[in-house]
């Protein structure tokens, strides 16, 4: 199972880290962005069976590509910055790490603008307005 084997990384990562962080505050830093990295790559892999299930659902229902680009691009603002953010917080930057959350709150709202306004043009067809 994937998780057993990136739930043994992260831990390995943090005990090696800790360990490290009393003699060689530094390279306490450098194994835990390594061990992060990693975990990022393993979950960027996953990202072909997501893909492929949605165009599987798409299939399936008649639903215009646009909603899913979308959908997707909103998980992957999402998953980027509460890594990167989580990244700061572990180095002691909780400023940085707080204006790359509001940044990524703020990218998704732009993001996802056009499904808002679709659903009002919608809900406006439905009423008659």
């Amino acid at each position: 199972m994937d998780i057993v084997k990136i739930g043994a990384a992260g831990i390995a990562g943090v005990l090696l880290a800790v360990l490290l962080k009393h003699q060689k505050s530094d390279y306490a830093v450098y194994v835990s962005l390594a061990a992060c990295v990693f975990i990022f790559y393993y979950a960027v892999g996953k990202l072909h069976v997501i893909t492929e299930t949605i165009e599987t659902i798409q299939g399936y229902l008649t639903i215009d590509a646009v909603y899913m680009q979308t959908l997707l691009k909103i998980a992957g603002i999402t998953y980027i910055s509460e890594f990167a953010s989580a990244v700061c917080r572990d180095t002691g930057h909780q400023a940085i790490a707080s204006q790359i959350e509001i940044f990524g709150k703020l990218t998704i709202l732009a993001v996802s603008m056009p499904v808002l306004l679709s659903l009002l043009e919608t809900m406006r067809g439905f009423l008659g307005i």
